[in-house]
């Protein structure tokens, strides 16, 4: 008998929809795949059908380093929620997986039905995984955003045994990496004529940037903005000398995969985020703390001076997923 997978992915930012892209043809093999997105903050795409486009709950990236909550609570609709998860036929699925999607979840939750979720997130249920030792109301939205009754990780480490290292996409396991001297910077959460103002204080070097808030395409001096663009960022990944990034994990992942410097700066208000961090930073990786509003320094500092680093992430993703479908499947 075919199984019936149902795949459910959070649409904010590209991390997830990105780990997607490698994840959804190797379940097809398995059985028949719905796939369902929720949330509006994505770049990338996925090329398979979305069989349930949901409005989720969505965090709204700002432009000074955080949420807008503001807009996220606006975006918000708790009648539309609870409406998209009495609607889902989860019976009819032999196996569900998550990806901190909390539509799916909770409906999985209050019909006692068993979910997977597969996802970055589902690593921090390890009281072993590294956390700053702060008091954050997100520890509360990490644990309670998308509850699933079991639990595959993604981390920078193998911190419990049921923790993997990161999927890295084909197309960048594909890249031969060269090194022409510039940096990638990807800071979704920051305007970019901020980040220029910013940027040109290091004048020493190249700087493209890749930005959520211009259509268009501008130059001014050392600093060249692009709109968001899949193809383009990657191949000014591929070629630069280091990426300055935000606290996510994808991102991140895929400059130590290519053996790129880093530096992260998470966002605020962000607790995930700022336990990526936190993690890189023990293991060598520098930081901009959002309590750090002095950033020059630190820019030229990582401008200047090499990083000695090898991050080995193995392609583990078939075998992980034939044995969530194995294990889990009903």
């Amino acid at each position: 008998m075919q199984k019936r997978i149902l795949y459910a992915i959070q649409g904010t930012g590209n991390g997830h929809i990105s780990r997607a892209r490698e994840i959804v043809p190797l379940l097809q093999k398995h059985g028949d795949l719905d796939i369902l997105i929720s949330g509006t903050q994505a770049d990338v795409k996925l090329a398979e059908e979305v069989k349930y486009q949901l409005h989720g709950f969505s965090f709204i990236f700002g432009k000074n380093g955080g949420v807008d909550h503001f807009k996220t609570y606006k975006n918000m609709d708790l009648r539309r929620f609870r409406k998209d998860m009495k609607m889902l036929p989860l019976n009819d699925y032999n196996l569900i997986i998550n990806d901190f999607e909390p539509v799916t979840a909770w409906a999985c939750r209050k019909k006692g039905i068993e979910s997977v979720s597969l996802s970055h997130q589902a690593s921090f249920t390890s009281p072993k995984v590294p956390r700053p030792k702060v008091k954050d109301w997100g520890k509360l939205i990490l644990n309670r955003y998308a509850p699933t009754t079991h639990h595959v990780g993604f981390h920078f480490e193998r911190y419990d045994d049921f923790i993997y290292s990161p999927v890295i996409r084909r197309e960048i396991r594909n890249l031969e990496p060269t090194n022409l001297g510039h940096y990638t910077v990807y800071l979704p959460a920051i305007d970019d004529r901020h980040l220029v103002k910013l940027l040109k204080q290091i004048p020493s070097v190249r700087w493209e940037v890749f930005s959520k808030h211009t259509h268009q395409s501008y130059s001014e001096g050392n600093v060249f903005v692009e709109p968001v663009n899949n193809e383009k960022f990657n191949k000014s990944m591929a070629s630069c000398e280091g990426l300055f990034t935000g606290g996510g994990f994808e991102g991140p992942a895929e400059a130590l995969f290519l053996g790129k410097k880093l530096l992260v700066m998470p966002m605020k208000f962000q607790y995930e985020q700022q336990c990526n961090a936190y993690a890189l930073m023990q293991l060598g990786i520098p930081v901009i703390w959002p309590s750090n509003h002095n950033w020059v320094p630190v820019l030229a500092d990582f401008v200047k001076n090499g990083q000695q680093h090898q991050f080995h992430f193995p392609d583990q993703t078939a075998s992980i997923i034939d044995e969530v479908v194995k294990n889990f499947a009903r």
